[in-house]
């Protein structure tokens, strides 16, 4: 898979941009009724089925690939519907253009629940092209013609035409309305799990990335920023970065300075050499003690409400137990395995941007702004991505590559290194929040109240952000009395979309906190689960499967326990049980069991796949955080910031709960449940509540 060049849309149209002849479909936005004509105009056109002559049938897609399998599941999508053979389907990242939407990209693991419908239209559509195309050379009723594998079958003779070769009959025939799509029942490719289209190429080192672009005459550039948060440049001395072998330039760009070298090292090497004087600003004074108290005030101030139902304090006041505790979570980098990166090259009234993004029409905006150009005069050359979690939706790397290559006139690179993304992202705010609760005399769960202090992931409307309070405001549990609020405070930390944004540390305290009125009551975690959740059966059957499927209730090896958690989030619903112990001092996790209802699946494997790696996140956000010291962060690269290893990590099973609700998303799915039933674990192990993340050694003594 590779970008495609840059065409206009009418030329597109016009040639097949994928080689001559061949069917060449197009489609509406989701929601459209049918599928638009091939003569209809390009501007209503959102994304491209080619059929060529050769067989191989093309998708071009508008999202972004960064290892969670999007191109093959949309793939199947087409491929199923089309009847299309497996092994002649391919595809290709789309052009920026504003006829795919006013925000082309991939984010909140929207991309099969966004296609689910418009692909398959189309693939039905094509193949019904297809079907009469062979119709007419056969000379006979389209009834009597099926598609098949990538071939047009006649049904009574057996005779057949492969794709390819009524591609261009198809092509000049009206598109149908409102064609069929199948029964799920009668799927042959969806649901099951054929190898990802792009898993030979990155297996054989010919997938390229956007740290892997090269153009000629290439330049490559690191960027210095302020060690302190809210920093400027005051001034800097550039005579020895100057004198580094390599270094071509040094240069002052927004929020940095810049070195360009002939390769990445030697710029590296300059940046070392440079001399800076910061002006570092009022925070400069600020850690993470100081955030933490600012963080304790707000919490003790009435806030804004985010949710209210019955008379949570009351209840609380008159209960027979209740409960007050304070759960806190740090700052957390993206910490991709490929750091940020873009190359960018300005001249001649037009710019060229290569990078992986996850909103590519932000990063095209984000290019032409800076270049002083239309966004139609900006190319961008969409990559493939090694890791994103919402930290490749921002852009600023871009801006520095376009500001870089517009002074030079040459095309620059710029790169990150690790210690620039642990300690200058933008990263999932740090938050503090106090839970209250109460349980009546039979220990059932009355009350549920929240103080919740986070910093805005991206900003307020009437006082609330609602990713910052996702996760707790919006629980499905049936608790009569509920009380939330919340407090923004004000920090020049940039904060952004993290890995499930805010269900990420929100769910950690909501359902640990749910196991402390648990235990509070006298009841076992899951059968209060279960009461609170009777009219909620989605989230119910993920409780009961995950529970079932670990054994829960049976013994343990001295030393173990297990502890649920769930949440409903991106459209699905997941449970997990987690077995864990602690072993000199640190949490041991042996077993994860995971449930999860995400409707309608495309590919089995890939939604395994994506539990697994969003428990590997939950998992690495128990280890490791940032700590801010003298206004800036103190970790610096994987020894200080710790993610899980190979050794650490657990088996993990995960089961499907079939269901033909419409797909939800699976990426960001496990990674909110994970810390939750690992803190209910270890403390069903040990007695000792888990109330931090990440967890210190001193939290388990």
């Amino acid at each position: 898979m590779s970008a495609i060049r840059h065409v206009h849309r009418r030329d597109f149209l016009k040639t097949g941009a994928l080689g001559a002849g061949g069917l060449l479909l197009g489609f509406r936005m989701p929601g459209a009724a049918a599928a638009a004509a091939q003569a209809a105009g390009p501007a209503e056109l959102n994304a491209f089925v080619h059929i060529g002559a050769d067989d191989w049938v093309t998708l071009i897609i508008d999202k972004a690939e960064m290892g969670q399998g999007t191109v093959t599941s949309l793939s199947m999508l087409l491929a199923e519907e089309l009847e299309a053979d497996w092994t002649r389907v391919r595809t290709r990242f789309a052009p920026v253009d504003p006829a795919y939407g006013p925000n082309q990209g991939v984010f909140g693991s929207l991309s099969v629940r966004t296609s689910w419908n418009r692909l398959r239209e189309a693939g039905a559509t094509a193949a019904e092209l297809l079907v009469r195309a062979g119709a007419d050379r056969w000379g006979v009723a389209p009834s009597e013609v099926r598609a098949e594998n990538g071939a047009i079958v006649h049904t009574r003779t057996g005779e057949r035409f492969r794709f390819g070769e009524l591609a261009s009959e198809a092509a000049r025939i009206p598109i149908p309305p409102n064609v069929a799509q199948k029964d799920p029942t009668q799927f042959k490719l969806l649901g099951t799990s054929p190898t990802k289209l792009d898993t030979p190429a990155k297996v054989t080192g010919r997938a390229r990335y956007g740290i892997d672009v090269r153009l000629p005459g290439m330049l490559h550039a690191v960027v210095a920023q302020p060690p302190v948060f809210g920093g400027a440049v005051a001034g800097f001395d550039d005579a020895a970065a100057r004198r580094t072998p390599g270094v071509r330039d040094v240069l002052e760009v927004t929020g940095g300075v810049a070195v360009v070298a002939d390769n990445t090292w030697a710029a590296m090497e300059g940046r070392r050499a440079l001399s800076i004087d910061w002006n570092d600003g009022p925070f400069a004074s600020e850690s993470s003690a100081t955030i933490r108290d600012y963080f304790e005030r707000l919490a003790s101030e009435p806030g804004a409400e985010a949710r209210r139902e019955g008379d949570a304090e009351a209840a609380i006041a008159g209960a027979s137990d209740s409960l007050d505790a304070v759960y806190e979570a740090a700052y957390q980098p993206h910490a991709s395995m490929e750091p940020y990166n873009t190359v960018a090259d300005v001249r001649d009234g037009a710019c060229d941007v290569y990078v992986g993004t996850q909103v590519q029409t932000q990063s095209r905006n984000t290019a032409a702004e800076t270049a002083g150009l239309a966004p139609e005069q900006v190319n961008l050359h969409s990559q493939t991505m090694g890791g994103g979690f919402g930290g490749k939706s921002r852009d600023g790397y871009v801006v520095h590559a376009v500001e870089l290559s517009r002074a030079l006139g040459r095309p620059v690179q710029v790169t990150w290194t690790r210690e620039d993304d642990t300690r200058h992202d933008a990263f999932r705010p740090a938050a503090y929040v106090r839970m209250t609760g109460a349980v009546d005399a039979g220990g059932w769960p009355t009350a549920w109240g929240a103080r919740i202090v986070c910093p805005s992931f991206a900003g307020l409307r009437n006082g609330i952000d609602r990713t910052a309070v996702e996760g707790i405001a919006d629980i499905e549990y049936a608790i009569p009395n509920i009380h939330v609020r919340y407090a923004p405070p004000e920090l020049p930390i940039p904060t952004w979309y993290w890995r499930s944004v805010g269900y990420s540390q929100n769910t950690f305290f909501a359902e640990s906190f749910l196991d402390e009125l648990a235990a509070a009551g006298g009841r076992d975690p899951v059968e209060v689960r279960r009461r609170l959740l009777a009219e909620s059966p989605r989230m119910l059957n993920v409780v009961n499967a995950a529970a079932e499927r670990a054994g829960w209730g049976e013994p343990l090896e001295e030393g173990r326990g297990r502890g649920i958690a769930a949440v409903n989030n991106i459209g699905s619903f997941t449970a997990i049980v987690a077995e864990a112990s602690v072993q000199d001092g640190r949490i041991r996790v042996h077993r994860m069991t995971c449930a999860i209802d995400c409707g309608h699946i495309a590919h089995p494997g890939v939604i395994r796949q994506q539990i697994e790696s969003g428990i590997v996140y939950g998992l690495s956000q128990m280890k490791g955080g940032l700590t801010i010291d003298d206004g800036g962060v103190v970790e610096s690269n994987f020894h200080d910031f710790e993610v899980l290893r190979f050794d650490e990590m657990p088996r993990v099973e995960t089961h499907i709960v079939e269901s033909r609700e419409m797909p939800g998303g699976v990426g960001e799915a496990s990674t909110p449940p994970t810390a939750p039933a690992v803190g209910n674990a270890v403390f069903a192990a040990t007695g000792k509540r888990i109330r931090k993340l990440p967890v210190r050694p001193e939290d388990l003594a």
